[in-house]
Formats: C-alpha cells, sequence, structure tokens
C-alpha cells in the first residue's frame, strides 16, 4: 500500500461510527421528505385520466408541496443553526407525517392542496438539516463522498415515489397513495429522533472565515487542521464567493430539470420510444446519476477542492445539451447513450456546490446557508417546466436543447477562480 493510499485508509478509519449513523439517518431522512413533496406528480395520471382534473388543474395540485419548499428552506436553515439537526428534522417529519394523513382525510383538491403544502413547508427541513450533518461530522477531506452520498437520497427518493404511488393510487386511490408518504415521513421521525447524535467538540474539522478576495480570485477555503473557526461571522460579507456558488447552481438546475422533466416525453414523442422501455431508460439513467454524484465527490477530495470540479461538470453540462440536440435525429442507440451521459452530467453539480457552501459558511452559518441555497434551486426548478414546455412547443426539442445549453455556458465564467496555493483542504 503505499503512502497516499495508507493516508486516505487512515482517513476514513478514523471518522467516528457516529458519523456514519449520522449520514445514513440524514439520507434516509431526505429520501422521506423527497417522497412526500414527489407523490403528486405520480398522481397526475390518475387525476387527469379518471378523476376529471385538467393537466394544468393536476399540475398546479402536484406544485404545491414545492412551493411549500420555497417558502420555508431558509427558516428551516436558521433554526438548524440554532437548535440542530435531530430536533429539526423529527418535528419536521413528523408534521409531514401529519399533512399527509390530514389529505387523505379531507374531500375536495383545494383543502388536499393545502394539506401538500403544509407539507412540503414540513419537508423541506429534511434538506437543510441533512447537509449540515455531513459538515458537523465529516472532516474537510472526506465531505466530498460524505455529501455524495447524501445527494443519492433525491433520486432513491424519487425511485420509491415511482414504484410505489401509482400501484397504491390504482388500488386505493388518492388516500392510499398518500399513507406511502406518510408512513415513511412517521418511520423516519421516529427513527431520526432516537437516532441522530449533536456532534461533540471536535468530531470534525471546521473551516476558518472567507478572507476577503477579488471578484475573479475567491478560492474553496481550506480548512484549519483543528484549528478552532475563526470567528462567527457573516461569510456573505466581505466576499461574493457565497453568492456566486449559488447563481452558478441556479443556471445549473435549468438542464438538469429540463432533462428530468421532458426526457421521457422527448423519448417517447420524438424518438419513437415504447413508454416502458422508455421509462426503464430513465430509472436506470437516475441510477447511474446517483452513483455518478458520488465518483464526482471522491474527485473533489482527492484534488482538495470543490469549484474546480464544479467548472468541468459547468462545461460539460453545456456539451451535453448540445449533443442532446444533435442525438434528436440520431439512431435509438446513440440516443439512449447520450441520453444516460446527459442525466448523469447535469445532476453531477449539487453535491459540489452543497459541499462548498457548507464548508465556506461553517458551522454556525451552514444552515441558513444552505437554506439559501435550497430556495434559489427551487425557485428556478419551478419556473423551467412551463417555460422550456412553452420553448419546445414553440422551436422544437432540439433548438429547445440548444438554448437550455447557454445556461450552463454562463456558469463557467461564474464560478470562483481558485488560486492554487490555498486550494487544499
Amino acid at each position: 500500500m503505499t503512502s497516499t493510499e495508507t493516508t486516505r485508509a487512515a482517513a476514513i478509519a478514523g471518522i467516528r461510527p457516529s458519523a456514519w449513523v449520522n449520514l445514513a439517518l440524514g439520507v434516509g431522512a431526505q429520501a422521506a421528505g423527497t417522497v412526500f413533496i414527489n407523490t403528486p406528480a405520480f398522481l397526475i395520471l390518475l387525476l387527469h385520466t379518471q378523476r376529471g382534473l385538467t393537466l394544468a388543474e393536476a399540475g398546479l395540485l402536484a406544485a404545491t408541496p414545492t412551493v411549500g419548499m420555497v417558502l420555508t428552506l431558509f427558516a428551516w436553515g436558521a433554526l438548524v443553526d440554532r437548535i440542530g439537526e435531530r430536533w429539526v428534522i423529527t418535528v419536521g417529519l413528523a408534521v409531514t407525517a401529519l399533512a399527509a394523513f390530514g389529505a387523505m382525510a379531507v374531500d375536495g383538491y383545494v383543502a388536499i392542496g393545502a394539506f401538500l403544502l403544509v407539507g412540503g413547508m414540513a419537508a423541506a427541513s429534511t434538506n437543510s438539516a441533512s447537509g449540515s450533518l455531513v459538515v458537523r461530522w465529516f472532516p474537510s477531506n472526506r465531505r466530498g463522498l460524505a455529501m455524495g452520498i447524501r445527494q443519492m437520497a433525491v433520486p432513491l427518493g424519487v425511485t420509491i415515489a415511482a414504484v410505489s404511488v401509482p400501484v397504491a393510487a390504482e388500488s386505493g386511490g388518492v388516500p392510499s397513495a398518500l399513507l406511502v408518504p406518510g408512513l415513511i415521513a412517521a418511520v423516519f421521525a421516529l427513527v431520526c429522533g432516537l437516532g441522530i447524535r449533536t456532534a461533540p467538540p471536535g468530531a470534525t474539522v471546521t473551516r476558518p472565515a472567507v478572507p476577503s478576495a477579488s471578484v475573479g480570485d475567491e478560492a474553496d477555503v481550506p480548512a484549519a487542521s483543528g484549528a478552532p473557526e475563526a470567528r462567527v461571522a457573516n461569510p456573505y460579507r466581505g466576499s461574493a464567493f457565497l453568492w456566486r456558488i449559488h447563481v452558478v447552481s441556479v443556471l445549473l438546475v435549468v438542464p438538469q430539470f429540463t432533462v428530468s422533466t421532458f426526457g421521457l416525453v422527448w423519448l417517447v414523442t420524438e424518438l419513437g420510444w415504447e413508454p416502458l422501455a422508455a421509462g426503464v431508460l430513465v430509472g436506470a439513467a437516475q441510477f447511474v446519476g446517483a452513483l455518478g454524484r458520488i465518483l464526482v465527490g471522491v474527485w473533489s477530495d482527492r484534488l482538495g477542492s470543490r469549484v474546480r470540479p464544479l467548472r468541468w461538470v459547468a462545461l460539460s453540462a453545456g456539451a451535453v445539451m448540445l449533443l442532446l440536440a444533435l442525438s434528436d435525429a440520431a439512431s435509438w442507440g446513440v440516443a439512449a447513450v447520450v441520453f444516460v451521459v446527459a442525466t448523469v452530467v447535469v445532476v453531477a453539480d449539487n453535491g459540489l456546490a452543497f459541499t462548498s457552501v457548507a464548508e465556506t459558511a461553517g458551522p454556525a452559518w451552514s444552515g441558513r446557508a444552505l437554506g439559501v441555497q435550497n430556495t434559489g434551486q427551487y425557485v428556478a426548478a419551478s419556473i423551467v417546466g412551463p417555460a422550456v414546455g412553452a420553448l419546445i412547443g414553440l422551436v422544437g426539442y432540439p433548438l429547445a436543447f440548444v438554448a437550455v445549453a447557454l445556461f450552463p455556458a454562463a456558469a463557467i465564467a461564474l464560478v470562483p477562480r481558485v488560486s492554487a496555493e490555498r486550494d487544499r483542504l
């Protein structure tokens, strides 16, 4: 074993078992919240074909949990900074479960939508809190890996909802479908309340405050080995680093949600795939994308930087959107490969950006900073569906994909520059 491999093995061995337990609980908690958020989307077909709702009405109902998240993400993040992750996740998931059960008991879609809105507001608790767990428990040289694992919670939650909700809805209607996220949220509220622990002093390496720097030369600030945080100051003052990461993340949401929202429809309507085959490809691509998030996180750990890989991901996202446009006229095999690659690339930035934001903000500000990060992304995501859908209707898929490629292209220049001497964790 080389000295480098020995060092890495020692770093992994030096992480407390409690850190891995807390990470697993954080992943489960966010997956539970994701199941609730995505449940209404998998009810659209039932509501439209069997209950008489228009697609616009069913889509509006499906959007209510996401709107609820946008309203409370920052507030939950601020609460994490004050009382810690354990009670934020426990209370948030408990309210999510109650909202699901309440929606089961009412009649009328306005009342159901109100409970879905409240549930989305509560489910947002898991986003900032699960990210904060990574920052508090894992040292800098393992946070990329840990955050990549944490980021698997979203595709895992979507997969659970996709597999269980339509089957439950088919057998027992909307109430049975809502029972699924209600039970999952209730179970994880209990488990996380009992299992999550607060990181003791010295459990991980904290980061110093971000130094002032010019806009074009801001760095992914390294952690001081075992040193306490230099000052608990507002990390948004004196540096544009966090704001630039937030803007980059918003821009990179556009290709991500374009592919996830319209990929299945593109395969079926444009390329003539059978719906079952297209669904299998989309599911497989999501699974590979989840693994890709871990690999990119490990890559950032080895590089000692989050922002250098983030710049490469932005460049690659623009390139794969152009390839997706060209593959519209290609064979089914080429289109399948390009679609899988595109799905993997456009989601690869999430863990990098989250880790960079959390590390730069420091433990005292990570909850609020992640709240800002999530809020910006979900606001952008809520706009992508109708905006890109209208663009596709106007100019078609290929030109729409080309237009979407402009967003990651713009993000490349906004990724903070990294000074070589400071680009070490």
